[in-house]
């Protein structure tokens, strides 16, 4: 049996169902490869229910309908005793399934349910005539409607009121943590370089999927090596797979937003301008589920100036595989389909010093509450946690500050630095940009380093940090 790691809050939340008395209707959204329907297997397992796991086919030019529904008839018999025959419409074919649910506990899973109804508009209608008259009739069902495409299930379960007062849970299953995603690695762990184990994480993210490819015997380099530089290789095709429209097999919109975020953090309007597109409901909708998926992150919370929420609210790029691969892979594609890019070292790749440093800031922003306890704020409110930009740095009366935690009575300037050296200098560059803050009355700044590296002893003898965190304390 595959190992299967973290998730616990997601999986007591589900389990949490089971005390209930009535069947539950649950949606599952998130971006691919993350471990969606892995998840709903593991909780199943965990509960001692039956598993039924039903997918929609990707859509294609020549399929219709009527494939859609063959393929749900062929998957339930296969897991059941159901008839094979064909069934004319969804309701048909949703009675078959309540036909084989029975009094067991049971979890069904409707996997990619966006390309299970898209030929058909009506589906989601169905689906909720479907439960109201078949399935929300057994106590012990949990019915799990999930996919990558979130927007489809907000705009047609979340957010559909006919499923008002019907739905029991719904969730977007993120990055693993970084104290999760070094599990991958197993017993080599505990004699492993961590900062190998950072330059693969600085490709994959923590997504499960990549970090399943990881060969823990291999260097960081090799690894990275076979997983996006050879052809067909997981990192090399799966950007293209995770955007390439159903139909038209294009790349879409999402991408271009993706793409203008490589160098920078823009605001709506930077990036409309950028793209020269217009500030729609289509350019929220897909901002929206870039953001939801994990791919992009929103710098937004408090102003450290003013306590109010922030005016003007930046995208950032925070999916290190995307990053990635916009930078390195794309570039090279052809030739790495040939088989003829190859390289002996990371180091050769231009900028990857700077891609690590971006890689290892979207790692500590996205593991910030590690950090809690650490800052002694593991019983805080922390009101914000984000990214802070103010005017342009080169001006001099910018300020660009890599993670900022508030309170109702501190704010938290907390610098993230990955160098093999981290000199007196990084000092200098925190004080400086406190020094360009308004303070606020009544509110206290503190100061803290997340690195990873050789810090210099000057600097913990300086005292001038409040918090000093090495990354690999985090991890281990």
């Amino acid at each position: 049996m595959k190992e299967f790691f973290g998730r616990d809050d997601l999986l007591d939340a589900l389990k949490s169902l089971w005390d209930k008395r009535v069947a539950s209707l649950v949606t599952c959204r998130g971006r691919r490869r993350i471990g969606k329907s892995t998840l709903i297997e593991e909780f199943a397992r965990r509960s001692g229910a039956r598993f039924l796991k039903l997918e929609g086919l990707r859509p294609k030019p020549k399929l219709s309908n009527a494939d859609q529904l063959r393929f749900f008839i062929s998957q339930l018999a296969l897991q059941t005793e159901c008839d094979r025959s064909d069934v004319s419409d969804w309701l048909e074919a949703f009675s078959r399934l309540n036909q084989q649910i029975g009094n067991r506990k049971t979890v069904v899973l409707l996997d990619e349910i966006s390309w299970m109804g898209f030929y058909d508009p009506t589906f989601p209608e169905v689906l909720k005539v479907a439960w109201d008259n078949f399935f929300s009739r057994h106590p012990r069902l949990v019915l799990v409607a999930c996919g990558s495409v979130s927007m489809w299930i907000r705009k047609n379960i979340v957010d559909n009121g006919a499923f008002a007062g019907r739905r029991s849970y719904d969730f977007v299953v993120p990055e693993l943590p970084l104290k999760e995603c070094v599990k991958f690695w197993g017993k080599r762990m505990t004699r492993e370089d961590l900062g190998e184990v950072l330059d693969v994480l600085s490709v994959t993210g923590g997504v499960p999927k990549y970090l399943e490819e990881v060969k823990s015997v291999l260097s960081a380099d090799e690894n990275i090596r076979r997983m996006a530089f050879i052809p067909k290789s997981v990192l090399a095709s799966d950007f293209e797979e995770m955007f390439r429209d159903v139909i038209t097999g294009e790349s879409g919109f999402r991408t271009e937003i993706l793409r203008a975020l490589v160098d920078a953090p823009l605001n709506v309007s930077e990036l409309a301008a950028k793209l020269g597109k217009e500030r729609n409901g289509h350019f929220s909708d897909a901002l929206e589920e870039l953001q939801e998926a994990g791919f992009i992150g929103v710098d937004e919370g408090v102003n450290p100036e003013t306590g109010k929420d922030v005016q003007e609210m930046r995208y950032r790029l925070k999916d290190n595989y995307v990053r990635f691969y916009l930078r390195y892979i794309e570039p090279k594609l052809s030739i790495i389909e040939r088989g003829g890019y190859a390289f002996t070292s990371l180091e050769q790749l231009p900028g990857w010093e700077t891609i690590k440093g971006l890689a290892f800031e979207n790692l500590v922003i996205n593991n910030f509450r590690e950090l809690l306890p650490r800052l002694g704020l593991e019983r805080s409110l922390v009101t914000s946690a984000a990214p802070f930009r103010k005017g342009r740095e080169a001006r001099g009366s910018g300020v660009q500050i890599d993670l900022l935690l508030q309170t109702n009575r501190s704010v938290y300037v907390i610098e993230v630095k990955r160098r093999a050296e981290i000199g007196h200098a990084v000092v200098d560059e925190v004080d400086e940009k406190i020094a360009r803050l308004k303070r606020r009355r009544g509110i206290s700044y503190k100061t803290a380093l997340v690195y990873d590296g050789h810090l210099s002893k000057a600097v913990e003898a300086d005292g001038y940090f409040d918090a000093t965190i090495d990354i690999r304390e985090v991890m281990e």
